[in-house]
Order: C-alpha cells, then sequence, then structure tokens
C-alpha cells in the first residue's frame, strides 16, 4: 500500500502535466485591442494549470510592443516569460487610441525598449528546439510574418533542423486567427499576404483557423469595464480606455483573438465544429478561398452552439485576476 499511494499521486500528477498546453503566443498586440482579451485568457489558462506560456512574441515591431506584452506578463505574475520582436522587415502600425503608452506609462514591466529582446525567429528556434516532439501550439492572431521567417530559417547554434523540419518535429498545431470563410479578405493574412500564403502552402503540421466571422459576432468587455471590485488592472484600463473611442465598440469589442485562444488551449468541440480542406491566398490581394478536402489537415471553425453562449465565457474569462 506504502508503494501504491506515491504511484496513483505520480500517476495523477502525471495527467495533469499532460493535460496541459504548450503555448507559443504570437499576436500583433496593439493597436486593436481584442490581443488584450487573448493574453489575458491565456494567463487565466495558464493559472488554471490548462496552458504553459513558452513565450509571447510580437508580429509588428511598434516602439512599445515589448513593453506592453511584459506589462500583461508582469501583471499576471509571469514576469520571466521570454518575449521577442521582429528585428528585421514588418509591420510598424500605430496606436491612435493611446492606450499601449497609457498602459506602459502605468504599469510595472520588466522591459522597457524592444532593443531588449531578442529576434522573433531567434526565440522560436530556442524554444522549440528544447520541446518535446510534437508537444507545442502556436496560436497566431497577428500577421504570419515571423512564421514565414520561422519556416524559412537555417540549422544554427540552437538546432542543426531548419525551420520547417524544426516545426515539423517539435509543434502539434498551429491555431490562427486569420482569414474569411468559406472565402472573403482578411487584416491578419492580407496585411502581409506574401508571409501568409507561404505559411499556409507550406506549414508542415495540422492548422485550425478561427475566421472573421467567428470573432464578429462575440462583443466584449463592459461587464469588465462596469465591475467596481477590479482596480488597478491594465486589462480593464485597455478596454475602458477603448471601447468609447469607436461606436462601433458601444456594445462591446469584437473578439476575434480570444477565440483563437480559447480553442487553442480548451479545443473546439464544445462550442463548433470544423470543416476540413485547405486555405488558398491570393497573391494579388491578399484575399482567400477554400477547397474543401475530407482528407485535409487545415480545418476552419464553423458555429455549433450561438456566438452568445461564448460571448458569455470570454466576458467572464477577461475578468480574471492574476493570482
Amino acid at each position: 500500500m506504502r508503494n501504491f499511494i506515491p504511484a496513483i499521486i505520480f500517476l495523477l500528477m502525471s495527467s495533469i502535466a499532460q493535460a496541459q498546453v504548450n503555448v507559443i503566443f504570437d499576436s500583433d498586440m496593439g493597436p486593436d485591442y481584442d490581443d488584450v482579451g487573448a493574453i489575458t485568457l491565456l494567463h487565466n489558462f495558464a493559472d488554471e494549470g490548462k496552458a504553459n506560456i513558452l513565450a509571447t512574441i510580437a508580429s509588428t515591431k511598434y516602439e512599445n510592443v515589448a513593453a506592453v506584452f511584459s506589462v500583461f506578463n508582469t501583471y499576471f505574475k509571469r514576469p520571466n516569460i521570454p518575449i521577442a520582436v521582429p528585428k528585421g522587415d514588418a509591420l510598424d502600425l500605430k496606436d491612435p487610441q493611446h492606450w499601449t503608452d497609457s498602459i506602459v506609462a502605468k504599469y510595472p514591466h520588466a522591459i522597457n525598449s524592444n532593443k531588449d529582446v531578442p529576434d522573433a525567429v531567434t526565440l522560436y528556434r530556442r524554444i522549440l528546439s528544447i520541446q518535446a516532439d510534437k508537444s507545442v501550439t502556436i496560436i497566431t492572431v497577428g500577421f504570419l510574418t515571423n512564421l514565414k521567417n520561422l519556416l524559412q530559417s537555417k540549422a544554427d547554434m540552437f538546432s542543426q533542423l531548419t525551420g520547417e523540419q524544426l516545426v515539423k518535429q517539435k509543434v502539434k498545431q498551429l491555431v490562427s486567427m486569420g482569414g474569411a470563410f468559406p472565402s472573403g479578405s482578411e487584416f491578419n493574412i492580407n496585411r502581409d499576404f506574401p508571409s501568409s500564403k507561404y505559411v499556409y502552402e507550406n506549414w508542415p503540421t495540422p492548422v485550425l483557423f478561427s475566421g472573421f466571422e467567428i470573432g464578429e459576432k462575440i462583443k466584449v468587455g463592459l461587464p469588465l469595464i462596469h465591475n467596481d471590485a477590479i482596480t488597478n488592472s491594465p486589462v480593464k484600463d485597455v478596454f475602458r480606455i477603448s471601447i468609447p473611442l469607436a461606436e462601433e465598440d458601444s456594445a462591446g469589442r469584437k473578439s476575434w483573438d480570444e477565440t483563437a485562444v480559447l480553442v487553442g488551449v480548451l479545443g473546439y468541440g464544445k462550442w463548433y465544429d470544423v470543416k476540413r480542406g485547405k486555405i488558398v491566398i491570393s497573391d494579388k490581394d491578399g484575399s482567400n478561398t477554400w477547397i474543401d478536402d475530407a482528407k485535409g489537415t487545415q480545418t476552419y471553425l464553423v458555429e455549433k452552439t450561438s456566438p452568445e453562449v461564448v460571448q458569455k465565457l470570454i466576458n467572464e474569462l477577461i475578468q480574471h485576476q492574476p493570482k
């Protein structure tokens, strides 16, 4: 019996560890702020033991982006999560609502400048090289710039594998907030569509898309900004600052990025079905179409339950406070 009890404890601990989803979060954090809801969900799931955040990586390189990531990682008591930004060609978006500089000025953060963090591909290769095979979920809620550069990377000090080989060996799946299905044109894909086209044509693991039409119907943030019990929160401040500045957000901000984190960590089956096939990106304007294929390794979400159900859940999840 004395040997049997520790064995049970070991098995229970092993099952808990196996249930964790190892996540690299790749985001165009700002000017849009559904990324803030997304990173809040991710830290919520980490506090619940459902996610292990390996890195938070920017797909843009505006001046404050590393510091903004650091604000949220520090607020949720994980200040040492690695951060990276692209150091080569990448989009440099601005924040007209000024929520990014507002929270950087107000809240503690360990990183002050993009100069203080490594290049995105360098961090990807370092992190992936030390993970177990088929153990990493990459959740991208921004542009595909980093992932194209990762796929095209060469052997280095971290791994003798090429980028595509490294992804194939270490990554379980890519979850992408991108595209409009079955066809359309969507910001995350069309702003750097050469990268998007390359990634989706060459990515060697399964890909799950949360399309524009999924998050468009899910509007969140009002319960958060009206919750007087939550104070001194950068998450609340971002929604409080930004929602009044856009008439389209009067009922709450659309939740594109949050849905990608939700299904990336918890799976899609409770709320969505999927359509299987392959995305096709136009080399003229970055618009997308879809080819159905029952054996395809790419899928996109199709609503199974009402958007209001997911909206209620995300509104609850983004009110999470750090433990």
